[in-house]
């Protein structure tokens, strides 16, 4: 496995990759990253709730596109996982993140939880920075566009 962030990959990391990947291709999984992708934009709880009440089948989708984002950066904050290769193929963390940017303050709050989804916001806070290297224009435009 690899241990060392930023050093070489290896076969393990790229096989964990291909193993998430086709954990993304679940019917349930990808129909609830669909929804995420084309209606979550709650900057608020109270936005949230109504959007995701408790036991709805958007709060289900809600917490099997996050937690499955916030599982992945565990991987990685872990060190199981090399961040750089995984940045390379897997943008939609970004997108997840920056779609709960706003949210998660008070979400955090209302849970009582001040580490909801903090490897989430680690790894993407990191990948911000990689993509940025690459191209300074590129992660603000990214923004933009899926912030709206």
């Amino acid at each position: 496995m690899s241990f060392a962030p930023g050093g070489c990959a290896t076969y393990d990391d790229v096989n964990l990759i291909l193993r998430l990947y086709e954990m993304r291709r679940e019917t349930r999984l990808r129909d609830a990253r669909r929804w995420f992708v084309a209606h979550f934009r709650a900057k608020t709880v109270e936005e949230f709730q109504a959007l995701c009440p408790a036991g709805s089948e958007t709060n289900e989708s809600f917490r099997m596109v996050v937690s499955y984002w916030d599982m992945v950066g565990s991987f990685i904050t872990a060190g199981v996982l090399q961040k750089e290769l995984f940045f390379e193929s897997n943008r939609e963390m970004l997108l997840v993140w920056e779609r709960l940017r706003d949210l998660i303050p008070a979400y955090r709050e209302m849970n009582k939880d001040p580490k909801s989804f903090s490897n989430l916001e680690s790894v993407c806070e990191d990948f911000a920075k990689w993509v940025e290297r690459r191209g300074p224009e590129a992660y603000p435009a990214f923004v933009k566009r899926v912030r709206g």
